[in-house]
């Protein structure tokens, strides 16, 4: 047994609404006196008839659901390896070039001295050309 585990030994009964006076909840059913709200449904965000928030806001530009966002990690920071060295995601992580959840995109900025394989989600062209050059492989994960 642990603190997890432990349950409450009183159980809160649920409250029932329009039941008459004794209740506490009778007659208006805790929805105050006449009006909308307290004669049936309202729809979420309606405003009495005024033209919704939602629809007075300008709307502006678009938000794609599917796009990959990549933490981006230059060529040269590579460097810091040593020649003929398997350079993955945990390895990167462990010398906090790499810190977050996300996947890892290399990127060609600067120069690389050193024969490396690296292992990434992803590359762009020109860092490829450069680990390749330097007689590296590219592998994606």
């Amino acid at each position: 047994m642990n603190l997890s585990n432990l349950k409450s030994p009183f159980k809160k009964k649920r409250k029932r609404i329009g039941r008459g006076y004794a209740s506490g909840h009778g007659k208006t059913a805790g929805r105050g006196t006449k009006g909308q709200k307290a004669r049936g449904k309202v729809k979420v965000g309606f405003e009495g008839g005024q033209t919704p928030l939602t629809s007075r806001v300008p709307k502006r530009g678009f938000r794609n659901i599917n796009r990959v966002e990549y933490q981006v990690l230059n060529v040269d920071a590579l460097n810091r390896f040593e020649d003929d060295s398997v350079v993955d995601l945990g390895i990167l992580n462990r010398h906090n070039l790499c810190k977050r959840k996300l996947p890892v995109k290399i990127l060609g900025d600067g120069e690389l001295k050193r024969k490396l394989t690296v292992k990434a989600h992803a590359f762009s062209k020109k860092a490829k050309e450069k680990i390749e050059k330097m007689g590296g492989k590219v592998e994606n994960v």
